[in-house]
């Protein structure tokens, strides 16, 4: 019996890895996040067990101990469990706790990466996070808190990326300008990457909370920096 942690990638069955497509395809249960396209769901066997297990900010989510709990019960009995999870499991996908529920009842896992919508969003986008006149490198951040980052240090970063950042924009937008970017400072919000419903919205720190307002821009990744332009 082994737990395949596996990276749903970005949108729809195409931006799975070869592996993952592989895998999935013999599942015997698949646990499952919010996020996952219906595409990738269709390409499991007609009697895999499909679990839901949804973790989305402002809505009802399953408490962590309840996913920790699947994974325990399923585990020893099924020969291949999927534990599904949008982008890349490794980055923002609270993998630890399950981790640590498997090596307790001593069950083999394996990590497969997906691709990352903090990398493929911005290119979907036509926005390169590293050039060699305008950024150096990027940073990745999750928005959900802004009051647990320091906007000192990001407001000097080339290229921003924030994931989970929709809801606390006014506060980001507000936090950099205060740290010294100006108005003028070049943001994107990508909602949706990687499938038919795509959106952006380009502008500027001084005017993109207006851009948007009352839109609802979650799921989106934010790239702040001059390769927006």
């Amino acid at each position: 019996m082994t737990v395949f942690f596996i990276g749903a990638g970005i949108g729809d069955a195409d931006h799975l890895t070869v592996k993952a497509h592989r895998l999935i395809s013999q599942a015997d249960v698949i646990i499952y996040d919010a996020l996952i396209d219906n595409q990738i769901l269709q390409l499991v066997p007609e009697n895999c067990l499909q679990i839901p297990v949804g973790k989305r900010g402002g809505k009802v989510s399953t408490p962590q101990e309840t996913i920790n709990q699947l994974l325990a019960q399923y585990a020893p009995v099924y020969k291949t469990i999927i534990r599904l999870k949008g982008g890349d499991p490794g980055i923002f996908g609270r993998i630890n706790p399950e981790i640590e529920t498997l090596q307790a009842i001593n069950t083999d896992y394996e990590l497969i990466p997906g691709i990352s919508s903090s990398i493929a969003a911005p290119l979907l986008a036509n926005i390169f996070l590293t050039e060699k006149e305008n950024s150096h490198g990027f940073m990745v951040v999750t928005g959900h808190d802004p009051n647990l980052l320091n906007w000192q240090v990001l407001s000097q970063v080339d290229t921003l990326v924030i994931l989970m950042g929709s809801k606390n924009l006014p506060i980001i937008v507000d936090k950099l300008q205060e740290y010294g970017r100006s108005h003028l400072f070049p943001i994107a919000i990508i909602k949706q990457a990687g499938n038919s419903q795509q959106q952006i919205w380009k502008g500027t720190l001084g005017n993109i909370v207006e851009q948007t307002v009352n839109i609802s821009l979650s799921p989106c990744i934010i790239v702040i920096g001059k390769v927006v332009r």
